[in-house]
């Protein structure tokens, strides 16, 4: 049985070509030209590889990754990029990302690597105790924060309330959803997850509301959305700021009414669905700015969680580590004191997300030998918290100083340090003048930034 992956890349020549050499092996490719075509045939298909060129016509893919993973979370993803993207490449896998493969790529050695991943794919799916394991793993911590956090996500799970988590982009938000879901009376039930910065307008109300046949041009049969799948079940809706305002108008009323239309349909349909959503920005400035409904601002805000940055409980890092080496299948690997200290010196504006890359990246790099320092080169930059002149460095000034030093790095384009960063520039630009107000840095730091 052939195995089926997803090529997309908007050059025909290099559809061809991968098209032409693996039709006489065990794989089936099939090819999407652009982001849009790519959501709908996962939509409609089952794949087992997403092949993913990083710049697509209607859009940086690394901005979708999180989607993908998050719908399809037994998929492999594979990112192909230039020789110069290789940070981009990183960052995907940050996102969510499996691997990255450089340009030009052989396609004999893509066949023995997408062998390699559908062999490992298949060992997890089918051994009996994959499910119970994935599950021990969850680990939050222990810190005072973070247990704040949980007795607050225990009151959310004994009840249906809307829930809205709040916090940077890879502090967990989408982990603890899932977690409220499991422990609630609706843990029987589907718990659906869709991030809603990867569709906009009406693409992104037929992935809501779904359609009938003929509702425009290519609804050649009739479709569920998200909200019937969620039926009796959860809702997640992750990046909800970033929900288009017709849509949100449309939302609203789901939400007062728990009943919708399909698209191109006049029966009204209930769905009785607990809505949790997240989001990494300010929704109450969003409202201000009158780029969010205020309305759904406080149907959606009921019980409010926010999650605490990484770097804001480090003395939930060791343990972190050691769940992540247990998912990552090597539970025996040591980790020195030296790299842990590494670790903790460094302001993790990825998160939890990013951990947990860093630690896969290394694991790689050293190739079956003992994890060293210079198996995270992203973190070359920081400074030991055992150097006497830094021991009393506060998690703020370090946060600064990486913030600075990945500005410099582009030359002083915050908002590409920013996207970077994995904050909106608007977020950049309060911490400098928060740090600034603190004295942590003067107008001189930024020059011309």
């Amino acid at each position: 049985m052939k195995s089926n992956v997803l090529l997309v890349d908007d050059d025909p020549a290099i559809q061809f070509g991968y098209k032409k050499y693996f039709s006489k092996t065990k794989f089936r490719i099939s090819s999407a030209l652009n982001l849009a075509e790519a959501h709908e045939a996962l939509s409609s298909g089952h794949f087992d590889v997403l092949l993913l060129d990083l710049y697509l016509p209607d859009g940086k893919a690394v901005e979708h990754i999180s989607q993908f993973r998050n719908d399809y979370p037994e998929m492999a993803i594979v990112v192909i990029t230039g020789d110069g993207d290789i940070p981009v490449a990183v960052e995907s896998m940050r996102m969510g990302a499996d691997n990255f493969l450089t340009k030009p790529v052989s396609l004999k050695e893509l066949e023995g690597f997408l062998q390699n991943i559908i062999e490992k794919k298949l060992v997890e799916k089918s051994s009996p105790e994959s499910k119970t394991t994935e599950e021990s793993y969850i680990y939050f911590g222990t810190s005072k924060p973070i247990r704040k956090v949980m007795e607050l996500a225990g009151t959310a799970a004994e009840n249906d309330s809307a829930v809205l988590l709040t916090g940077e982009t890879g502090s967990g938000k989408g982990i603890l959803a899932q977690w409220i879901h499991d422990h609630s009376r609706r843990k029987g039930e589907n718990f659906v997850s869709f991030n809603c910065s990867s569709l906009k307008g009406e693409m992104l109300a037929n992935e809501l509301f779904g359609h009938v046949k003929g509702a425009y041009t290519s609804a050649v049969q009739d479709r569920q959305g998200l909200l019937e799948l969620a039926d009796g079940g959860t809702l997640f809706l992750d990046e909800v700021s970033n929900m288009s305002p017709g849509v949100q108008a449309d939302f609203l009323k789901v939400i007062e009414e728990k009943q919708f239309r399909r698209l191109g349909e006049n029966k009204v349909r209930k769905s009785d669905f607990r809505l949790i959503c997240s989001t990494n920005k300010d929704l109450l400035d969003e409202t201000r700015q009158e780029r969010f409904r205020k309305d759904l601002y406080f149907r959606i805000n009921v019980f409010p969680i926010e999650l605490p940055p990484l770097r804001k409980r480090l003395t939930d890092l060791p343990g972190l580590v050691h769940c992540f080496l247990n998912k990552l299948g090597v539970p025996e690997l040591e980790v020195s004191e030296e790299v842990m200290q590494k670790l903790k010196s460094y302001s993790w504006p990825g998160n939890i997300r990013e951990l947990r890359n860093s630690l896969e990246r290394a694991i790689l790099l050293a190739r079956g030998c003992k994890i060293m320092t210079a198996h995270f080169p992203d973190l070359q930059g920081t400074s030991p918290l055992t150097d006497s002149s830094r021991g009393d460095w506060d998690l703020k000034e370090r946060e600064i100083a990486h913030i600075l030093q990945v500005i410099d790095q582009f030359g002083g384009n915050k908002a590409k340090a920013a996207e970077v960063l994995g904050i909106s520039k608007a977020i950049l630009n309060r911490k400098l003048k928060s740090a600034r107000r603190l004295s942590l840095l003067s107008k001189t730091n930024l020059g011309n930034q």
